[in-house]
């Protein structure tokens, strides 16, 4: 039975790769694809499914246009979406483990979407949140996408008027974040609709802080929801009308029909299980439940692609690599193993005999992976871990496995796990196997890369940074932005695994803040023979301040300001970069944010 559904599931494949050539020789180019991806956009933030507390006109009206994958599954964090949607395999084959702290970054030598697509002639480009490395080779400039315009970490502290990352230089905005990042899309659309493009949108909201205008929050406050969800659906709101914008440019540069619009988000809803409508599904953001995992898919071609069309059979994020590659029929290069399939079949009606398959979902820890004085991946567990298939999920939290009958009971009430040992039994076995396969290559912290041609200065921050002693993040977990504090004793140090990809001199630049008290520190920077140090001068004030957000949370900010070292010699090659302090003033020696590296010419 097994080889027989192999079978007529490549039959499918060729019917559809067949009907595909045909459509393609009559169009006069390849289409373009257009790929939102929302980020914490739970599925149940959509009136579309029955959520009547949100208003999504635009999102309800694409939905109606598309063909709708119903059973769509991505990873329960944003970064591990992030990677397995852009390569195609599960991240943990590419190197990521976490969302911050380094673990984040994406293995350069992964290929992916940008990659593939340019390949095949295409303009790419991206506007919104990467978070898969912010240094080059691993920034977007250096994975395939010819413009970047957005943030290249994680957390973002300000959404208005931010500033952000535009191929590599920091530059100033104005406005909302997500206004501001489509019309940058807009912009890339217009310049390319001469010639096939494909213009990925990581919208950041609605992702904490919960910043938004006004008008959004006053609106849902008015229909009795608490802060939290007045801002999340208020942020929501304005990527539906973003959405919006994306849409009439493309209707009026006449470039709908041959463009591929490809909408998601990238986990469940963030937030207390219950505290928002999740369509009745167990789980949030977090969890390997069905609500921290299922999210919307539509995909819209007009005359190639049904519209209205709702697909039930299973399918994930590692499947949109394959996909696209085939709809845009782009060759797939030669890249490592690919884990998804290319879902055409199920998109042109070419579905007869779709096989049954298992996804794989793990819940990706943060707090206890890293060591704080060297780059070994420590405590990476397989567990909490779950596989679905077209029936089935079974899950296990890190006390053994539940199964639940997704088809008689959606909202997992009832563990048949009793009932059905064969069932869980085969399933966690597969399970355990995948594990182990998508683990064969080890996960380190990556060495910072220094002195590449395409960006001569290059930030060591502090979330990537070693530590010794009582130095600390100043809000705990070192997210993109944190400083480190804390630091009392001469004895500790702050460094960085650095590879210097050219050698040669490098002028230092630290990023600090401290009191009058402090004034006199020298601080020391080393890397191998070649040390540069300096004192402190000048007293700035640690003064940090609650992130402003519509829902308050423990989230610090505070400006620093730089102390120039002079210069410092980096020989090709590994290299540990280290911050000592050779005296102390005051109780404490600095906060520290960063340390700046510029190549001298």
């Amino acid at each position: 039975m097994i080889a027989r559904r192999g079978i007529c599931a490549a039959l499918a494949i060729g019917a559809a790769a067949a009907w595909l050539a045909s459509a393609q020789a009559s169009d006069a180019r390849r289409p373009n694809v257009l790929l939102i991806l929302t980020d914490d956009q739970g599925y149940g933030d959509l009136r579309l499914h029955g959520n009547e507390k949100i208003d999504t006109p635009v999102l309800d009206r694409l939905a109606a246009e598309s063909t709708r994958f119903d059973r769509f599954f991505v990873c329960p964090l944003c970064t591990p979406t992030r990677a397995t949607l852009l390569s195609g395999r599960y991240y943990l084959r590419t190197g990521v483990a976490s969302v911050t702290r380094g673990l984040e970054t994406m293995r350069s030598e992964e290929v992916t979407i940008a990659e593939v697509l340019k390949g095949g002639g295409y303009a790419t480009g991206c506007f919104g949140k990467w978070h898969l490395g912010e240094h080059y080779p691993n920034h977007p400039n250096g994975q395939g996408f010819d413009e970047f315009f957005g943030m290249p970490t994680g957390h973002w502290d300000n959404y208005f008027d931010p500033r952000l990352d535009h191929n590599g230089r920091m530059v100033a905005t104005r406005g909302y974040i997500t206004d501001v990042l489509t019309d940058a899309a807009i912009r890339f659309i217009e310049r390319h609709r001469d010639r096939p493009f494909f213009c990925y949108v990581p919208y950041n909201a609605p992702h904490t802080p919960l910043q938004v205008a006004d008008a959004y929050f006053d609106k849902y406050k008015a229909r009795g929801l608490d802060d939290r969800a007045a801002a999340i659906y208020g942020m929501v709101q304005n990527i539906d009308e973003n959405m919006g914008r994306l849409l009439r440019k493309l209707d009026a540069l006449g470039l709908a029909d041959d463009t591929i619009v490809i909408f998601l988000s990238d986990n469940g809803a963030e937030g207390r299980e219950g505290s928002r409508y999740n369509a009745g599904m167990r789980g949030m953001k977090g969890s390997v439940h069905e609500g921290g995992v299922r999210v919307p898919l539509f995909v819209r071609w007009p005359g190639k692609v049904p519209r209205d069309k709702v697909v039930e059979q299973i399918a994930a994020h590692v499947d949109l690599l394959p996909t696209i590659a085939e709809l845009c029929g782009v060759p797939l290069p030669r890249t490592r193993p690919l884990d998804g399939r290319s879902l055409a079949p199920l998109l042109m009606g070419k579905d007869q005999d779709w096989p049954d398959r298992m996804i794989f979902t793990r819940m990706p820890g943060w707090k206890r992976l890293v060591s704080y004085t060297g780059p070994v991946v420590r405590d990476l567990q397989p567990f909490p871990g779950a596989v679905r298939t077209q029936r089935w999920r079974v899950v296990n939290v890190g006390s053994g496995w539940q199964l639940f009958d997704m088809g008689a009971d959606p909202g997992q009430t009832k563990d048949v796990a009793a009932a059905h040992p064969q069932v869980v039994e085969r399933l966690g076995r597969a399970y355990r196997e995948w594990f182990a396969d998508v683990t064969r290559e080890p996960i380190v912290r990556p060495p910072i890369p220094v002195g590449h041609p395409q960006r001569p200065a290059v930030e060591l921050p502090s979330p990537e940074a070693y530590f010794t002693g009582g130095i600390r993040w100043y809000n705990q977990y070192g997210f993109a932005h944190d400083w480190l504090t804390g630091w009392t004793d001469l004895a500790d140090s702050v460094w960085w695994d650095v590879d210097v990809v050219a050698a040669g001199r490098y002028r230092v630049t630290a990023m600090i803040a401290c009191p009058a008290q402090a004034v006199g520190t020298t601080l020391r920077v080393t890397a191998g023979d070649s040390s540069v140090q300096g004192s402190i001068r000048q007293a700035h004030e640690p003064r940090p301040v609650l992130r402003p957000s519509r829902q308050k949370k423990r989230r610090y900010v505070q400006t620093f300001v730089p102390l120039e070292l002079g210069p410092i010699e980096l020989e090709k090659g590994r290299v540990r970069v280290t911050v000592e302090a050779l005296n102390r003033p005051a109780h404490e020696v600095c906060d520290l944010q960063a340390v700046w590296l510029r190549k001298v010419e």
